[in-house]
């Protein structure tokens, strides 16, 4: 058991923050997964989407912190999905479900990839209030696996989860990062052979986003500056799609910061849903270290 599941932080949200399961579409094997905390009262609120090794609990530390300061925050996890269409048309009979018109989305690598998919499909309906963009892309080129993506379905679990580590960063120095790394290779182990092969399915097929249909979407890019599955020219591409977005910049935190410096990413969430009616943030529910944190990330957010 990784460092992080033993936690008490970790054990606590699982205690004290009940899991969901909701069936959306005819088939009945399709279940999503969610986490939810913070005031129901708050119509739209940020949902999390993971990456393509990640499971709905992974923003545990965004769900738990977030919501205490009166944000209401959804973790989910996908179902098993093949194609885009799918997906998107999925992820529409979710809010429908929910109830919820609108809602902003954080989403890290295929979590981004998938969030901007979406908000593109809902364009005309504007489903998507904003978005925060994890280390994540706009063209699944980038990874060189259109023509095999269509085979992964008959994979092994064993070679599609290689193909996955693959990708992480091998000799992590910061201990953070490291317990990170050990948490998503733990939720890696957990996945059924199906839903990874639907998940790198989703993040190599051939497929891209058109960011003019993104043009009235409010857009933060957070990226880092250490190493990480995805390339500096990639993160030079997604500015280059958005370049109205604002920019959040973390030194350290690998593929995974919402989990090893999960404060700092918690601060830049804050500053991108200060604007909304979303639980505002007040000064006197932050420490004194937060608030720190807080005036020195405001004047890093870049534009």
């Amino acid at each position: 058991m990784s460092e992080i599941s033993r936690s008490q932080e970790y054990m606590s949200f699982r205690s004290s923050i009940p899991q969901r399961k909701i069936i959306v579409d005819d088939d009945n094997s399709k279940e999503w997964t969610l986490y939810e905390a913070g005031p129901k009262t708050v119509k739209c609120p940020l949902i999390c989407f993971p990456p393509a090794s990640g499971s709905a609990d992974v923003y545990f530390r965004q769900v738990l912190g977030l919501s205490a300061l009166g944000y209401r925050v959804i973790g989910i996890e996908y179902p098993i999905y093949w194609t885009m269409k799918e997906f998107v048309e999925g992820f529409r009979k979710l809010l429908d479900h929910l109830s919820l018109d609108k809602v902003h989305i954080f989403g890290a690598s295929l979590g981004g990839f998938l969030a901007q998919k979406f908000a593109e499909y809902s364009c005309r309906s504007q489903r998507v209030a904003s978005l925060i963009l994890c280390n994540s892309f706009y063209d699944t080129t980038i990874f060189q696996q259109t023509n095999s993506a269509p085979t992964f379905w008959m994979m092994p679990a064993m070679l599609l989860k290689k193909m996955v580590m693959g990708s992480f960063d091998k000799k992590p120095t910061d201990p953070d990062i490291a317990d990170s790394m050990d948490f998503m290779v733990e939720k890696l182990d957990g996945m059924s052979q199906q839903a990874l092969a639907s998940r790198l399915t989703l993040n190599c097929m051939n497929c891209y986003v058109e960011p003019q249909k993104l043009r009235d979407v409010d857009v933060t890019l957070m990226d880092v500056y250490d190493e990480c599955a995805l390339s500096a020219s990639v993160r030079d591409e997604m500015s280059k799609c958005y370049p109205d977005a604002k920019k959040a910049h973390l030194k350290h935190g690998g593929n995974f910061p919402y989990l090893s410096k999960s404060m700092e990413v918690n601060v830049f969430l804050q500053i991108h849903l200060r604007k909304y009616d979303m639980g505002p943030l007040r000064a006197r529910e932050l420490t004194e270290n937060e608030l720190a944190m807080l005036t020195e990330a405001e004047t890093g957010l870049t534009t």
